[in-house]
């Protein structure tokens, strides 16, 4: 999906349109599906290796350490509030499927 988006707009917009584009339309797919799934060291790396590859796409090489810096915060913090958020979601539901998933 980024390279489609970098294709289009590429090195024509600034790094905030193009922080925003990720941000609203590529981490949500990257992210598909986290909320619901156990998350180990391998989905983790892979993760990060694909974000760290779009920053340097736009920056060249850069500190890992730099992603606060453009508005993308770290990968388990991204995790933690996605996860959060569907736990919070379907713990109010009543539906017996819902409560069992939010417990596991």
């Amino acid at each position: 999906m980024f390279n489609s988006i970098f294709e289009k707009v590429g090195r024509n917009a600034s790094e905030e349109v193009l922080f925003a584009l990720i941000k609203s339309k590529c981490l949500p797919v990257l992210f598909c599906g986290i909320e619901a799934c156990t998350i180990n060291s391998t989905v983790r790396r892979s993760l990060e290796f694909t974000i760290n590859k779009v920053l340097f796409k736009i920056f060249g090489a850069m500190s890992t350490d730099s992603f606060r810096y453009v508005g993308i915060d770290h990968l388990e913090q991204l995790i933690q509030e996605r996860q959060d958020k569907f736990n919070k979601k379907y713990s109010a539901c009543d539906n017996l499927l819902c409560l069992v998933i939010c417990r596991h």
